[in-house]
């Protein structure tokens, strides 16, 4: 992952011959609103780059985050990176650092999203670019659509899928600070002073596996599938048990 503007084709020859595969880009909405989160010039330069990375023998990545502030121009912005012939399309969802509302979501306005761009995916999918299905509730819509079906003859109490936190990785920071998830706060130990197989299989990071707590994903038939966002979830409330503010689906208490 990197920004766009120190890029070459000189320089993507070498993250290459480094075997480097894949380089991603940020593009955050249309210019305008791009430019004001990340820097002026930068959406066009983000575009501009996109031959240098392929041209290089590597694929091109744009991922976007998705808020408030942007969802209305992800669409057309599917249309740019597609024209570009970027190689893999995928977006996440913002997670607030505090309670702020003016980049929230409602359950029904990122159903809806999801549909525009499920449509938006089906239009292009003989165009050479994937569009990552990143977004847990993504299994929540496909399933909704008879599109995805809980596979049979599964243990019920494992884990096959969904949100990685506590099941297949880990923030190690600058410090040292291990966290469970980078996308909010949820520090389980130092690597500098903790044993990192201890400290994934340890009381600190149960915590996060205890799925009995989730308000809504443990009454879920997805649990094991899917359970959103918890980060997204701690951000609007400060606890990561509580039910994923874009989840629409209706499970009775």
């Amino acid at each position: 992952m990197g920004n766009p503007f120190h890029l070459t084709d000189e320089l993507c020859g070498r993250l290459e011959a480094c075997g480097c595969e894949r380089y991603q880009l940020s593009l955050d909405g249309l210019k305008h609103t791009h430019d004001s989160i990340r820097k002026s010039g930068s959406f066009d330069t983000t575009l501009e780059k996109i031959p240098c990375i392929r041209n290089a023998g590597m694929r091109s990545v744009i991922m976007t985050t998705v808020s408030g502030t942007n969802i209305d121009e992800i669409p057309r912005l599917i249309d740019i990176v597609v024209e570009h012939e970027v190689d893999v399309f995928a977006f996440a969802r913002y997670c607030p650092t505090s309670f702020e509302k003016s980049a929230r979501l409602e359950p029904e306005q990122y159903r809806q999203f999801l549909d525009l761009c499920w449509n938006k995916f089906k239009q292009y999918k003989d165009c050479g670019t994937t569009f990552n299905l990143k977004d847990h509730l993504w299994t929540l819509y496909l399933y909704e659509k008879g599109l995805y079906t809980i596979p049979e003859g599964l243990d019920r109490e494992t884990i096959y899928d969904g949100c990685n936190c506590g099941i297949g990785h880990l923030t190690i920071l600058p410090n040292g600070d291990i966290y469970a998830c980078r996308r909010m706060e949820s520090v389980i130990g130092n690597v500098f002073a903790d044993p990192l197989a201890d400290v994934f299989l340890g009381e600190k990071m149960d915590a996060y596996r205890s799925y009995e707590k989730f308000e809504k994903c443990s009454k879920c038939e997805l649990l094991r599938f899917c359970r959103g966002c918890p980060a997204v979830a701690y951000s609007y409330t400060h606890n990561a048990y509580s039910g994923d503010p874009q989840c629409w689906k209706n499970i009775p208490a």
